[in-house]
């Protein structure tokens, strides 16, 4: 029994310090995206870039570390940090590179899981938010009625996915805050269409009278 049990040890010796560093890793990977999407929404674009290429190394290690141990690769902070990664990516891609739904890049060229991937779609949902917002605070507002129907698109999208919350790592209710955030964004950005559309009239009428 012996060297069964230091065998065994060994073995436990050796998962308990991948986990160690597959959740550093994963630490790393979520600071590094939140980061990203952060100098997005400020236009940032070397920030981003860089950004970006930390996060992919983080995410790949953490991959590399953990993959071959799937009783902690599924479980913990894998999948969260997967997501975050699969949200700022697809962030950039529609904010940066002005890419449609169909264009953006698949699970599998992310290197994430499906679950993480549409969780991290209904995520970027909201940065799509943050950005109509900003683009009414800039007087933009016709430029919001794009997102907005992105958001929309999105979320017929997730709606196709009914199954399990364990299979889908609670996707339904991601699902369900993007609905919410679609129905705010729309009263919002219907709000500023009528005022900027108001002040629009004002300013014409303004200048017929000093004609």
């Amino acid at each position: 029994m012996d060297s069964i049990t230091g065998t065994l040890i060994g073995n436990f010796e050796e998962k308990d310090a991948a986990r160690e560093k597959g959740l550093a890793l994963s630490r790393k990977l979520v600071r590094a995206c939140r980061t990203t999407t952060i100098a997005i929404h400020r236009k940032e674009r070397d920030t981003v870039k860089k950004n970006l290429l930390t996060a992919r190394n983080y995410l790949r290690e953490m991959n590399e570390t953990l993959g071959k141990y799937p009783e902690i690769y599924y479980k913990g902070p894998v999948g969260q940090a997967q997501q975050e990664y699969a949200e700022c990516i697809i962030t950039y891609s529609l904010l940066c590179e002005n890419k449609t739904l169909e264009e953006l890049p698949t699970p599998q060229q992310m290197e994430v899981e499906d679950s993480a991937y549409l969780n991290g779609l209904a995520e970027a949902g909201g940065e799509l938010r943050r950005h109509v917002l900003d683009l009414i605070r800039e007087d933009k507002p016709a430029e919001g009625e794009k997102y907005l129907q992105i958001m929309d698109n999105i979320y017929s999208l997730l709606i196709m996915f009914d199954y399990p919350d364990v299979i889908t790592a609670n996707l339904r209710r991601h699902t369900d805050v993007l609905r919410s955030l679609n129905e705010k964004t729309r009263g919002d950005l219907t709000h500023a269409l009528q005022q900027y559309k108001f002040q629009k009239l004002m300013m014409n009428s303004q200048e017929i009278n000093q004609i």
